[in-house]
């Protein structure tokens, strides 16, 4: 896929887990953890607002785009 998905990396910087994460955003550990592995095929504005309110980052720094080669 050509979305990379950088939470685990923001997480690492904030020096969060994702139990705590879950707690601050009112996500499920499970929603969140498909998020974190790159296999969500969708994510709702809401919730990447939130996730970007409580890693205090910006959607660019959580979400990437590389073209397939």
């Amino acid at each position: 896929m050509a979305i990379i998905v950088n939470l685990d990396v923001m997480m690492a910087k904030r020096k969060m887990s994702l139990n705590e994460l879950s707690d601050k955003v009112d996500l499920t550990l499970s929603n969140l953890s498909i998020l974190k592995t790159g296999k969500a095929k969708a994510i709702r504005f809401s919730t990447l607002e939130a996730i970007c309110k409580v890693l205090e980052c910006q959607p660019g720094d959580i979400l990437e785009f590389r073209p397939d080669k």
